[in-house]
């Protein structure tokens, strides 16, 4: 029998100590006596190192002016989540496990004194085995977390990276400095007699699903809808080690947003003991959708196909790319979610891009999708660099991403909403074949991309597997080679382009189309400090952090002159990015099926940016862009206009 804890329930603490003299919990010390070099202050789970110490007035809130700075000096620290467990809940059974959902991103287990393991990968579950720890009345456990890499941001090399931590955090043009350390998902004690359901996942068809898994006996199989059973069956263990495979099943599709109800079952895997009681038990909330892909109308011969057809009906795929609520995504709450991804169903859209620089998104996430009706397009944790944009190819990195592939495929293959699967973004070389340079997007020939195509078509056979975003012939569309069959699954452009541009577009897709536009003045006149946006130049150290954004030039032209102030400026800028995202959308919908569809460059802002290409604010509201993108993205495709 299996028995879980949330350790939430514990009462933690957090201090911070010089690095490595926290090993004096695990018998390392050398004699000297050393204690924190910050008063211990309490914690919880999960919640992220930064947001504790804010909230114990030891760091200013980083989203003012230029004060994240001020919070770079935790990164140059350990930091020790410590926590005292009763004997009641470890001892019972011979096998105890500490499970981590998300530990960001590498260091120690420590248990009574004792050095339990060491987890390195912020991206997949670690498990540590206490079945050997000596049980006290009262049992310490530290999760350590040392120093964090010391950069991983947007400016780079990819084809060097090799630590297993989320990218963003380092700065990217719409981030500052922000590196999260902590607990950022469930942590759970379990207690086992072995009688356990172990490696379940679960392959969903169009009809049916397969399960996988391990279990010590025979498995009760349920697929429930309410109070309705649609299947109750049993699997035995060479039949689920094999895959357990159910098709036919009367049950009713899943669609996207405004195309029909977001249908789901209750599906649960239940393991019996020899006493007759449930030893285990496996639960997920399925659903039931058929996904084509087939060629655009007037596609060049060997394109990609880029017209989804789902549950037989082709779909114009209208959506945002989705990045991180907050740099400190381990203190985000429900209401956070829901704020966001209603948001953008009300909007109309149909599809979310998880951008490769980040991390694989909740359970929590993925169930609001399932809900509301919001395909995910998920990309593995890669991402390009600036000085370059190829991936690894060392094998050993190439081998510690396999877990990582395995990990994302398996926590969320079972999602009604999960579209397909990608490499990360923007991985490409130079046109001429260079691994220098930008242009041409990699593909499954590349080892890494190779390997996660492989694992894709393993463990989710049914689902899309993209080597890269952008894909195809070219990254971006240059209008010098429109007509010529080149622009497949394209990136850009992130400024106001003209209507003869998009006039003329061929691209079959678009997944990254932008334009800057100002966060609403309560926000900059909440996060700066009067005055200091104006004047508006590069010389501004507000505007320097953002300096892909700065729409200085652009108010000169228009204006001869500085803004007056700073409401001038908002009303201007925000004026600028709806018209300029205007005509891509309508343009892009005008023309499907020769089009499948287009993904804004970006959903949401993580930081009250004074100008990002964001369309929700900083607190997820809509700014005037996707207040009008909303009437556009409510009528159907082929819509003139």
């Amino acid at each position: 029998m299996k028995t879980s804890r949330d350790l939430a329930a514990a009462t933690w603490t957090l201090a911070g100590f010089i690095p490595d003299t926290w090993r004096t919990y695990a018998s390392m010390e050398t004699g000297i006596v050393i204690i924190s070099e910050t008063v211990p202050i309490p914690a919880r789970m999960p919640a992220s190192v930064q947001q504790l110490l804010r909230e114990q007035d030891q760091l200013p809130d980083w989203n003012h002016n230029l004060d994240s700075r001020a919070a770079e000096w935790v990164e140059n620290r350990a930091w020790v989540y410590a926590t005292t467990l009763p004997r009641a809940w470890l001892e019972g059974a011979p096998i105890r496990r500490l499970r981590c959902a998300g530990l960001d991103h590498a260091g120690w287990v420590c248990c009574n004194g004792r050095l339990v393991g060491r987890f390195e990968n912020g991206f997949v579950e670690h498990v540590f085995d206490l079945s050997a720890v000596p049980l006290a009345d009262e049992n310490t456990l530290q999760i350590v977390f040392d120093p964090p890499p010391r950069w991983l941001g947007q400016v780079g090399y990819t084809s060097r990276i090799k630590d297993w931590k989320a990218r963003f955090n380092y700065t990217w043009d719409w981030q500052p400095r922000l590196v999260q350390i902590g607990i950022w998902d469930r942590v759970t004690l379990e207690l086992s007699d072995g009688a356990e359901l172990t490696a379940m996942r679960c392959q969903v068809t169009t009809r049916g699903f397969t399960l996988f898994g391990q279990a010590p006996g025979s498995v009760e199989v349920r697929l429930d809808d309410g109070g309705r059973n649609v299947l109750r069956t049993t699997v035995t263990p060479v039949q689920l080690a094999a895959g357990a495979a159910f098709a036919d099943l009367p049950v009713e599709p899943w669609w996207p947003n405004r195309e029909g109800p977001q249908k789901t079952y209750r599906l649960t895997c239940r393991l019996t003991g020899t006493d007759g009681q449930t030893a285990d038990e496996w639960s997920r909330t399925i659903g039931f959708k058929q996904v084509e892909w087939r060629a655009c109308a007037d596609a060049p011969p060997g394109a990609d196909p880029w017209l989804c057809v789902i549950n037989g009906r082709p779909v114009f795929l209208q959506g945002v790319n989705w990045t991180p609520i907050r740099p400190n995504y381990a203190d985000l709450t429900p209401a956070d979610y829901e704020t966001r991804i209603r948001a953008y169903a009300d909007m109309g859209l149909n599809v979310l891009r998880v951008w490769g620089g980040a991390f694989l998104e909740t359970e929590l996430f993925y169930e609001l999708c399932d809900r509301l009706g919001l395909l995910v397009w998920q990309e593995f944790p890669f991402s390009s660099s600036g000085v370059d944009n190829w991936p690894p190819e060392d094998p050993t990195v190439i081998a510690e991403a396999q877990p990582i592939v395995r990990s994302y495929l398996a926590r969320r293959q079972h999602h009604a909403s999960l579209l397909c699967w990608c490499g990360g973004n923007e991985l490409q070389g130079a046109l001429d074949g260079g691994k220098i340079g930008t242009g041409k997007p990699v593909t499954t020939a590349h080892p890494l991309i190779g390997m996660m195509a492989e694992e894709a078509a393993a463990l989710d056979p049914d689902r899309r597997f993209l080597p890269t975003s952008a894909s195809g012939p070219r990254f971006m569309a240059d209008e010098k080679e429109f007509g010529l069959g080149l622009h497949w699954d394209v990136h850009g452009p992130w400024q106001p382009a003209p209507d003869s541009y998009w006039q003329r577009d061929d691209a079959l897709f678009r997944s990254e189309v932008g334009a800057p536009g100002a966060s609403p003045l309560d926000i900059l006149e909440r996060y700066y400090a009067p005055g200091s946006l104006l004047p508006l130049h590069d010389r501004n150290p507000l505007w320097r952090r953002f300096g892909f954004w700065l729409q200085d030039a652009a108010f000169q032209q228009d204006h001869g002159r500085q803004p007056h102030d700073l409401p001038e400026f908002v009303a201007w800028s925000q004026r600028i990015q709806t018209e300029a995202l205007l005509r891509p959308v309508r343009a892009c919908k005008r023309r499907f099926p020769r089009c499948g569809g287009i993904i804004i460059w970006m959903g949401h802002d993580t930081f009250p940016c004074p100008v990002n290409t964001a369309l929700l604010d900083f607190y997820g509201r809509p700014k005037p862009a996707a207040e009008a993108l909303r009437e556009i993205f409510l009528q159907p495709p082929g819509t003139p206009g």
